[in-house]
């Protein structure tokens, strides 16, 4: 399921971390995600639970929705998903339903992830659709703002 890492992943992932500093600047956890279309970033949000009063409202959900209106087509199978944290399960539900391409994720979630550390939900079975998956790019990178994140909130 995992695939190996390419230096684009780097670069693609370097905008995700921007989004997921955006943010912070309205209290929502650190999460950006980018959907990238013939090498092109076509989608770039961050978490917006927290300033929309939305549950749904997760940076790969808010990414998805733009890339499938540029695009012009729900089907997203030419597209990759960047995105700093390892997916829910909602979200990686959203990502099978969008028929995404492929996954490339920063930090893993032991807690919540729905994609490599728990479920495997973009496996393929007992879904319909297989995502191609690349964990860990710039994961320590991407782990250090979450954990910064919840240490400001703690003290």
């Amino acid at each position: 399921m995992t695939h190996e890492s390419n230096p684009l992943h780097h670069d693609w992932m370097q905008v995700a971390l921007d989004e997921a500093r955006a943010a912070i600047t309205h209290d929502d956890v650190p999460v950006g995600a980018v959907v990238v279309r013939d090498g092109t970033v076509i989608a770039a949000r961050h978490n917006e639970r927290e300033l929309s009063d939305d549950p749904v409202a997760h940076a790969e959900v808010l990414a998805l929705r733009d890339a499938a209106r540029v695009v012009g087509n729900w089907r997203l199978d030419e597209c990759t998903l960047v995105v700093t944290l390892e997916p829910c399960a909602m979200c990686a539900g959203a990502m099978v339903n969008a028929r995404l391409g492929s996954l490339v994720f920063g930090a893993a979630d032991p807690k919540a992830g729905a994609v490599t550390s728990h479920f495997g939900l973009l496996d393929g079975a007992p879904l319909n659709h297989r995502v191609p998956v690349v964990a860990g790019v710039r994961a320590e990178e991407c782990g250090d703002l979450l954990r910064t994140f919840f240490r400001s909130r703690r003290s």
